[in-house]
């Protein structure tokens, strides 16, 4: 059932209006599955179980969800809102709706009034894009668009559109960011260094993702550097 949502997954230059829609027809099909397929499903696990002396939970047991599901609803309106905001094919993929719903995932960016007005902008603006102008026809990417704006001259003029721009051009970064600190936190305190105090957890950090930088730093350097803080 995820098969075809799997494939367009790992297809290197991705649709993520594409992804989206497979991922909604794949939630639906297991949606189905859970209405009219789960006793046949639970049966053919329950035989297996029995079989092989597995015990079976209990499936009668009170379950209270936790937060997940708020969180890819959060993930589904980021991803919808920059696929919404690409300047690709005179903004195929433009939905006013979508990118007004980006919009409210930054509640400290834009507050009631900047929300109208950036309703009121997207509507002149999406008709100035697809005029025709040179300027904007051939752009590729929200890079392009950041780019093309600036060099228009019309950052002050939408101010608003322009700010979510740049705050869908720094999400990747940011979201990279925190899933690269967390990855290396499995390196850094592991099963044998469990015990490991915050303090020294976040100096070893520093030092393990920006191990770049730090390989351009001598261990004489480093040694002199510890010579000096105490005499013994």
């Amino acid at each position: 059932m995820s098969n075809e949502l799997n494939k367009i997954l790992q297809k290197r230059d991705q649709d993520i209006v594409n992804v989206v829609e497979f991922l909604n027809i794949t939630k639906k099909r297991l949606q189905e599955i859970r209405e009219s397929g789960w006793e046949s499903l639970l049966d053919d696990v329950s035989s297996f179980c029995v079989m092989h002396d597995i015990l079976i939970p209990k499936m009668d047991e009170s379950y209270f969800p936790g937060k997940s599901k708020r969180k890819s609803s959060v993930s589904s309106d980021l991803l919808l809102g920059m696929a919404s905001l690409n300047p690709a094919n005179s903004f195929a993929n433009f939905d006013k709706g979508r990118i007004m719903t980006l919009a409210k995932c930054y509640p400290n960016d834009f507050d009631e009034v900047h929300f109208r007005d950036l309703s009121y902008q997207l509507d002149t603006f999406i008709v100035h894009m697809r005029a025709g102008n040179p300027k904007f026809s051939n752009l590729e990417g929200i890079s392009d668009l950041a780019k093309a704006l600036v060099e228009a001259n019309l950052v002050e003029t939408y101010s608003y559109v322009y700010l979510l721009v740049k705050l869908t051009l720094i999400l990747p970064v940011a979201i990279a960011t925190v899933e690269r600190a967390f990855s290396s936190m499995k390196q850094i305190k592991n099963e044998q260094r469990n015990s490991m105090g915050d303090q020294y957890l976040n100096n070893c950090l520093v030092c393990y993702l920006e191990r770049d930088v730090f390989t351009n730093v001598s261990n004489d350097v480093i040694m002199d550097h510890f010579q000096t803080l105490k005499t013994h």
